[in-house]
């Protein structure tokens, strides 16, 4: 028999739900968006294969960024030598999240018209730094894997294997939807989930590729536990239409997949499209420059200006404002 958590029932877009399962040792989350990543998306004239990529990244960060217990924020972000070459995703506990991407619009269109704009290409070769920030008063922890061309999904299961080492099954999808009247909106969605037993000998897993070690060297093998290789199996049968489904809550697709074991479906946590950004914010950025640099900064019509770029919006300073904060 399947258990469920009773709770109230929510639409199934733009949040994320914690989930069970005791039977296999299983916990995890599943995160859906729909007018969330359309608001992350709208600051920006991305193309479609760009707004992909960004829906990836975001799921992402949100799968990730939401187990965070404290108030702070999880930064996700890539250095890569593909046509889209650093991807910012920002999101702040619990709900917050912002994106941001830079790319060479003629490589990606070129991509585009070669059939070869899959988010792995846009992306290319490089590295995925996955940063937790607590605040000024305690030290950053920052998680570096490399982007081998894979794409986003098998990085993260990189991360997992050298940094935390805790058997992690992430799925990613994102979706476009075209409008009756024309235009289209994005829909994404994520599940992961991780093998958290009381005995941690279970949860063992390979030694790392040797390397450099002799030709012949017997490499180290361990076989999954039982209820971690069903639980991967289980969830390898998700589609990615279920993941963007949006007549599909993430309780029934967690029921789909878990009934026969038995799921909690724990209360969902709302998510929203919001920039931290905020004038006071850059004014304490301006702040932390030196005079000469500030004054490189000062425009012909005696101002300094800035720019978000996960928003657009726009802050202008009288030089003279930003002198006196050094001053000050």
């Amino acid at each position: 028999m399947a258990e469920e958590e009773k709770q109230p029932r929510l639409d199934a877009d733009d949040c994320v739900t914690p989930f069970q399962v005791e039977a296999l040792d299983v916990r995890g989350r599943v995160v859906r968006l729909g007018s969330v990543l359309d608001g992350v998306l709208a600051h920006h004239t991305y193309p479609a294969a760009v707004k992909r990529l960004i829906g990836e990244a975001v799921v992402l960060a949100t799968l990730l960024g939401s187990s965070l217990k404290f108030e702070g924020r999880f930064i996700l972000q890539t250095h890569t030598d593909g046509p889209v070459d650093m991807l910012v995703v920002d999101f702040v506990t619990p709900d917050k999240i912002r994106a941001y991407a830079r790319f060479d619009r003629e490589a990606v269109e070129a991509a585009v018209l070669a059939n070869a704009a899959s988010p792995a290409a846009l992306l290319g070769k490089g590295h995925l730094a996955m940063t937790i920030d607590q605040g000024l008063s305690v030290n950053r922890y920052q998680g570096v894997v490399a982007l081998t061309g894979e794409g986003l999904e098998e990085a993260a299961h990189e991360y997992f294997r050298q940094s935390e080492q805790i058997p992690t099954r992430v799925r990613l999808a994102v979706g476009e939807e075209l409008q009756a009247g024309g235009g289209s909106s994005w829909r994404a969605g994520g599940l992961l989930a991780q093998f958290l037993p009381a005995e941690a000998g279970r949860a063992a897993q390979a030694d790392f590729h040797p390397g450099d070690a002799p030709e012949g060297t017997e490499l180290h093998q361990v076989d999954d536990d039982e209820a971690w290789a069903e639980a991967q199996a289980l969830a390898g049968t998700i589609e990615d239409v279920e993941l963007v489904d949006k007549t599909l809550t993430s309780d029934r697709l967690l029921f789909r997949l878990f009934h026969e074991r038995g799921v909690r479906v724990f209360e969902p946590q709302l998510l929203k499209a919001q920039c931290s950004c905020s004038r006071e914010r850059v004014a304490g950025v301006l702040k932390s420059f030196t005079r000469e640099e500030q004054k490189e900064m000062v425009q012909d019509d005696g101002r300094i200006t800035v720019t978000c770029e996960f928003c657009g919006r726009t802050y202008g300073f009288a030089a003279e404002e930003v002198f006196d904060q050094l001053d000050s």
